[in-house]
Parts: structure tokens; sequence; C-alpha cells
């Protein structure tokens, strides 16, 4: 008994041994940069799995006296068991082989999976689970076949890409779309972005209406500029003279289809900074701008009425009664 506990001991000394010296490879393999595509923490586990099975195989036969041989001829009766036992890492290594070999998900990678709740950063990739530190910092833990057998969202395109989309609208009120006065166009000649717009859509119109005798008395006849037409061209040109906006990338602003809110007009670029924070500044520089300069192309923007709207249209007759009173 002394003998068989004293081997049993080295055994599991021995199994310690190749337990740590594969941690420490693993260890050291993450220290290189090819560990974020290429992980081989699956891998190791593997190898875990396989040498701790066949360490207790040993030790059994030791304790029984009999040949391992003996014992391992006999696992074919157990495969169904072992395959029960072991499926989620039979399904997790090939998922990780899956996984690194088409490079779906490394660790860093931004990747949302909303069945799992999953939104946030990677941070560890093993045999059976995929873990993510989501953005209020909590963790969600993945299986590792799911990212085979599910959809997710991987940003890794965005942030190698160097341009994060900016696609949000502005709703017009229809009512205030109209045609542009005299008066108006002069004033958006004193406008930097627009002046030369309108000095050359100006004699382009000219010309036109000149050409096929336009009568021009009525607004409706011919060529004319809008004021919507003209603050779309306003927000194109500020889009692309704006210091935080990609101008490799797709720049547009479109018009679209009308709704009950009002006549969406879209802004479509992308910003020149994928970093969160940086790109929320930057969206919200813009849209401050717009919010604030639409009325001075004679245009209201939609929003539903509030109670400080209603509570001045209940005031009015009342200060009307006052004031003829």
């Amino acid at each position: 008994m002394i003998e068989k506990s004293a081997i049993t001991y080295l055994i599991i000394v021995g199994l310690m041994v190749l337990n740590s010296l594969l941690n420490a490879i693993n260890d050291i393999y993450q220290t290189y940069e090819i560990s974020k595509t290429r992980p081989i923490k699956g891998y190791i586990q593997v190898v875990k799995i396989i040498v701790i099975t066949l360490g207790i195989i040993v030790i059994i036969a030791n304790m029984l006296g009999e040949s391992p041989i003996i014992l391992l001829s006999g696992i074919g009766a157990l495969s169904a068991v072992l395959m029960l036992v072991f499926k989620d890492s039979l399904l997790g290594l090939v998922a990780g082989i899956q996984l690194s070999s088409n490079d779906m998900v490394r660790v860093g990678d931004w990747i949302q999976m909303p069945k799992y709740g999953a939104d946030g950063d990677v941070i560890d990739i093993s045999l059976n689970t995929v873990q993510v530190q989501n953005w209020d910092k909590t963790i969600t833990m993945i299986p590792s076949y799911a990212l085979i057998s599910d959809s997710f969202i991987n940003w890794r395109g965005m942030q190698t890409s160097g341009g994060r989309r900016i696609k949000r609208s502005l709703f017009i009120d229809k009512n205030s779309i109209s045609f542009c006065t005299d008066e108006m166009i002069e004033k958006f000649k004193s406008i930097h972005y627009l002046s030369d717009y309108i000095i050359n859509r100006e004699l382009e119109i000219a010309e036109h209406n000149a050409k096929n005798d336009i009568n021009r008395s009525n607004p409706v006849n011919g060529r004319a500029l809008t004021n919507i037409g003209v603050f779309r061209v306003y927000i194109n040109h500020y889009l692309q003279k704006h210091a935080g906006i990609n101008q490799d990338m797709t720049l547009m602003v479109r018009q679209l289809a009308p709704t009950e809110h009002g006549l969406p007009l879209e802004i479509y670029a992308f910003s020149n900074d994928v970093r969160w924070a940086i790109y929320e500044s930057i969206q919200a520089d813009i849209f401050d701008h717009l919010f604030a300069v639409a009325p001075e192309f004679g245009l209201r923007l939609f929003q539903n009425p509030s109670g400080n709207d209603l509570r001045t249209m209940l005031d009015e007759p009342r200060r009307d009664g006052e004031r003829a009173h």
C-alpha cells in the first residue's frame, strides 16, 4: 500500500507539473500579438483534459494492480457516456477551431449578441465559453459553439476602418417649407458656406428661365430655390468642412419619405474617430449647430406638443381678453 500510494503521489505531482507547464505555455503565448487573432487557450484545455483523463486511468490501474491497457480497452464501451459528459467541451473545441480559422472573433473585439445580453469587449476565449465585458462592466458568458450556431455583430470592421457612421435625421415641419424670397436669397449670400452656391445657382436658374421664356410672376413657373433645398446644401458643405468628419467615406444629406412627424432630412456620414466618447461628442456638436441654424432658413423642426405648448395655447385667449379689456 505504501508503494502504491507513493506511485499515486508521483503521478499526481506529475499531473500538476504538466498542468503548470501548459499554463506557462499559454501565458507566454499571450504576450505575443498573434495571441489576439489565434488564441490557443481552448487547445490547451483539450490537452489538459486528455492528460488528466490518462492520469486518472493510470492511478486506478496502479491501485488495482492491473495494466492501464486493460482499462483503456474498456473505454470504448463508455464512449457514449464520455461524449455526453464532454458534449460542451467537444462542441467548444470544434467551435474554437472554426472561430480561429475563420477569424470570426478575437480578444478585444466589440461584439453584440442580444440573445445572451452581450454588448461589449471580448476579454477571454476558452474551450467552453467566450467572456464579454459589457459596457456596464458586467461579464456575460457565451458558449463558444453559440458564436457558430447563432448570429452576432462584430464591430471590428468599424474599428479598423477609421470611421464610425453617423445616421440621424432632422424632422422638418412640412408647413415651413417654401420658395426663397429675394430677402432670403440676399440673407443666404452672407452665409460663408452658401455664398458661392447661391450666386452660381441664381445665374443657372435665371439662364434656364430666360432660355425657356418662363413667366416668373408666379413662383410656380420655372425653377426656383427653396429653403429646404438651400438648407440641405448648407448641411452638406458644413459637413465637408467639419474637422471631425472622415472625408474619404460616404457623406450625404438626403430626404426620406415624409411621415406624420414631418419631412426627415437624414445626415449620413462617418466620424474620423471611432472612440465612443469622441464619436458622440462629434455627433452632438453637429446636431447642436443644425438645431440652432434651422430657423435661419425659415424652417421649423417638428416635435410632439409638450405640456408647455398646451399651456401657451390656453393662455393666449386669456391674454387677448385682457388686452381687449
